[in-house]
């Protein structure tokens, strides 16, 4: 491209185009700026909304509406991250790299410039020695010809002296010598102008010209690169963005509202026996009642002077359903709380504890074999120094197997008494019950699991089927308390689920034990 001889125009153009390059630069800045920011409060939205603490101990924790809720928050903070990209991004790759580009450009700029002005100087100065020798040349000749006439004048004069004749014209050659030296000083002069306005023109200039043009566009280059890396930028994250969106979708397709019902329902489940009827109660009696039949000292409810266990007064307990709660107070055995309840607390405490004391295991089993290692090997460490960790950790292990021997205690307590509730088990369990409070449970039996503490009630006591069910899977008993059955078998349904997974069974062949409630298609009778 031919860029003419316009070099003001040239060096305005250039300048616009560094302007418009920091006007992007400043451009892009103010967009991070607002990445940041959106990218701030995204997170802080995030932070005020996720639980503070782990909440898998909460009762809300287990509704897949909340978890739901959770997982969309997460999402948002990972599209948050997202948004901290874009800008990261933006700032290294636009604004970052086009400042410095620009800083360069600004350098080479200014030095083609110079270049160009010392070629302007240079060129103006050789035509100011040329216009200088030709007005000498042009002064040397009017002074030549002036002193020529006169000589000649005063050669015609014939009052004139010989010697002021000569003297005319030795002036006169004189200034002719003189005009004949201007002259070919002015050719010189005249000859390097051209040879310098030829040299400006059609080499030095074209090559700044050329300089400038290849700096410009590339330039537009790097504008044009950066044009592309503000939208490439925020079309690199889409997929990531689009995985949160996705995430938060499938959260709100996990929402089962008949899920977080049941869920509802286990948390919250009672164990109570439902309120039977009740009795009408006769005030008509006294009026009726003979002079014989009156018993002052007899009080109302039964003939035999004791209360009738169905009157308002000690059934008031029986209308839990409708009765304002009292604040309980907690108790360390949960027994404030309904019996299904009291169940589940109790297990869950269990499950913890022996979570504890696995670890606490561990940790034993591990400083007794790097006890081993010092005692065999001691430049590696004092095997006394271990003794204090050591009986620490015993003593952690026998308290946590009192706290598990206490809680499975009250576990049993608490299972005995929801079977001893149900009205076809008040008969079976009474001799259990009574048996229990009477003997204090060995260690051994206590770290037994919980279903083995009714063994022998079950073998005293050989209740009759409630109902019959077959196995859809097979199960392998292989834990103490269950019973295995192949797929297809057909079984007496002895005791239906309590809520806690397990129905026990007995088998055609003889055995009775636990197997997973959701193995079997019940039938009651």
């Amino acid at each position: 491209m031919d860029w003419g001889d316009q070099f003001d125009d040239i060096e305005r153009h250039t300048q616009w185009g560094l302007d418009l390059l920091e006007k992007y630069v400043k451009f892009v800045k103010e967009r991070t700026e607002i990445e940041q920011a959106y990218a701030k409060q995204l997170r802080n939205l995030v932070k005020k909304y996720l639980p503070k603490r782990n909440t898998r101990e909460d009762p809300e924790s287990k509704f897949c509406q909340y978890q739901a809720f959770l997982q969309v928050v997460k999402e948002l903070n990972d599209f948050a991250g997202q948004r901290e990209v874009v800008a990261e991004n933006l700032t290294t790759r636009i604004c970052v790299e086009l400042s410095k580009h620009g800083q360069e450009l600004k350098q080479e700029r200014k030095s083609h410039f110079q270049e160009g002005r010392r070629a302007q100087q240079q060129l103006e100065n050789s035509f100011k020695q040329l216009e200088n020798s030709k007005r000498k040349f042009e002064r040397d000749c009017r002074e030549a010809e002036k002193a020529m006439l006169a000589a000649e004048k005063l050669d015609q004069d014939l009052n004139a002296t010989k010697a002021d004749v000569e003297k005319a014209k030795q002036q006169a050659n004189l200034r002719s010598h003189m005009a004949e030296e201007s002259k070919n000083e002015y050719a010189s002069f005249l000859q390097k102008f051209n040879r310098d306005q030829s040299q400006f023109y059609f080499l030095e200039m074209p090559q700044i010209f050329n300089k400038l043009q290849e700096m410009d566009e590339r330039r537009t280059v790097r504008l044009k690169e950066g044009y592309g890396v503000f939208s490439e930028t925020e079309r690199q994250v889409m997929p990531i963005i689009g995985k949160c969106l996705d995430g938060m979708k499938a959260a709100a397709d996990s929402v089962n509202e008949k899920n977080d019902s049941q869920v509802l329902i286990e948390l919250h489940k009672s164990g109570f026996e439902r309120p039977g009827d009740v009795d009408f109660e006769d005030f008509s009696q006294p009026i009726n009642r003979t002079s014989s039949d009156s018993s002052l000292g007899t009080p109302r409810g039964t003939l035999d002077g004791r209360l009738d266990p169905r009157l308002p007064g000690k059934n008031k307990g029986k209308r839990w359903l409708f009765s304002k709660k009292n604040k309980p107070v907690i108790t360390e055995d949960f027994s404030h709380l309904p019996p299904e309840q009291r169940r589940k607390k109790l297990q869950q405490k269990i499950e913890e504890r022996n979570r504890e004391l696995q670890k606490e295991i561990d940790q034993r089993d591990a400083l007794n074999k790097m006890k081993d290692v010092y005692q065999k090997t001691p430049q590696m460490g004092d095997p006394t120094s271990l003794e204090p960790k050591i009986s620490e950790t015993l003593s952690n292990i026998e308290k946590l197997r009192l706290e598990i021997q206490k809680y499975e205690s009250w576990l049993v307590e608490a299972e005995s008494r929801m079977l001893s509730n149900r009205p076809d088990n008040t008969l079976r369990y009474s001799r259990h019950l009574d048996h229990q409070a009477a003997v204090t449970p060995s260690q051994d039996a206590l770290n037994q699991p919980i279903y083995t503490e009714f063994d022998e009630d079950f073998e005293e006591d050989l209740a009759s089927p409630i109902g019959t069910c077959v196995a859809m899977y097979q199960f392998e008993g292989s834990s103490e308390g269950t019973i295995s059955m192949t797929e297809g078998e057909e079984l007496s349904l002895m005791e239906e689920d309590k809520g806690d997974g397990w129905t026990r069974v007995r088998r055609s062949k003889g055995g009775e034990g636990y197997v997973p409630t959701s193995y079997l298609r019940v039938t009651l009778n």
